[in-house]
């Protein structure tokens, strides 16, 4: 990779993964569905009126912007409400590439090769580990809420790749215009207009910043960036940068929240980024030893 480029896809991971720090801020005086709102309504307005429709079905488009950001995202809200921590949830989000590969079999007849299958295995007993402490540290409902936000994120990924080659600017302004509007509906139901009107003239400025960077830093940098890059190099190149989001969010969680680091937490994070590595790398890294190896091996 080119040097700007590697320090683009450093700066997404940082991005995302202090993002879940940044929400935590924005929960304490927004309700997740008017926070998700707000960073969609900000996201695809006012560019909507001047970028054209992605090149792809309306209904996928529909799809996408219901699933990829609407549901995902208000599921992980609600969840973190309920007592989630960042760092965790950074970490159960990254589910979502087992979960992207089981639905890929299940619906697009996608084969797991064996290095899938134990990184799936690795990765999931650190799951089991956060599970165990459900009682003490997290509520099981939003530990169901944030798999099930993860669960989004897959069947999302497989929506993008039945669209395949759009303009990801275009996808992600008009994803996010379809994802404001049943948003929009939810907060008018459950807040009322007043109440809505009196929630943003009220905010401090952490809450604004909050919005702000949810908007544009993680929704807009983030999602066109990472798409770009995926259009300049081969997945397998820029997928295990990954990796690095739930070690941002740690880091983040520890150093601006003062989230204590149990052993436990560590020893789950180890697991699951440990199994990520294994689904990811271990297959690449293995056939570029073979590749490099035949070619000193003396004839």
């Amino acid at each position: 990779m080119r040097f700007y480029h590697l320090a683009l896809a450093l700066l997404v991971s940082a991005i995302w993964g202090l993002n879940f720090v940044v929400i935590h801020y924005g929960l304490k005086e927004i309700s997740p569905q008017l926070l998700c709102m707000s960073r969609f309504a900000g996201a695809s307005f006012p560019a909507i009126f001047f970028i054209k429709k992605p090149k792809a079905p309306f209904k996928l488009i529909i799809l996408y912007g219901l699933v990829m950001f609407a549901i995902q995202f208000t599921l992980l809200f609600f969840g973190m409400q309920l007592g989630v921590s960042p760092s965790l949830s950074s970490l159960l989000m990254q589910t979502q590439v087992f979960l992207t590969i089981f639905l890929a079999f299940l619906f697009l007849g996608e084969k797991a090769n064996h290095w899938q299958l134990l990184g799936a295995v690795v990765s999931f007993s650190g799951i089991v580990l956060v599970g165990r402490h459900i009682d003490g540290h997290l509520s099981l409902l939003g530990f169901i809420l944030i798999i099930a936000a993860a669960l989004a994120w897959s069947i999302g990924n497989l929506i993008s790749k039945k669209i395949g080659q759009v303009n990801m600017f275009s996808l992600v302004v008009w994803g996010s215009f379809i994802a404001w509007i049943p948003l929009f509906l939810m907060s008018l139901y459950t807040e009322g207009l007043s109440d809505m009107i009196h929630i943003f003239t009220h905010l401090s400025w952490v809450s604004i910043i909050a919005v702000l960077y949810t908007t544009y830093l993680s929704t807009v940098v983030g999602y066109v960036s990472w798409n770009w890059l995926l259009s300049k190099y081969d997945a397998a190149v820029i997928v295990p940068f990954t990796l690095l989001v739930p070690i941002f969010a740690f880091l983040g969680a520890t150093l601006l929240l003062r989230e204590p680091l149990q052993p436990w937490k560590l020893i789950a994070a180890t697991l699951v980024v440990t199994g990520l590595c294994i689904s990811l790398l271990a297959q690449r890294l293995i056939l570029q030893w073979k590749s490099r190896y035949a070619a000193v091996k003396p004839c």
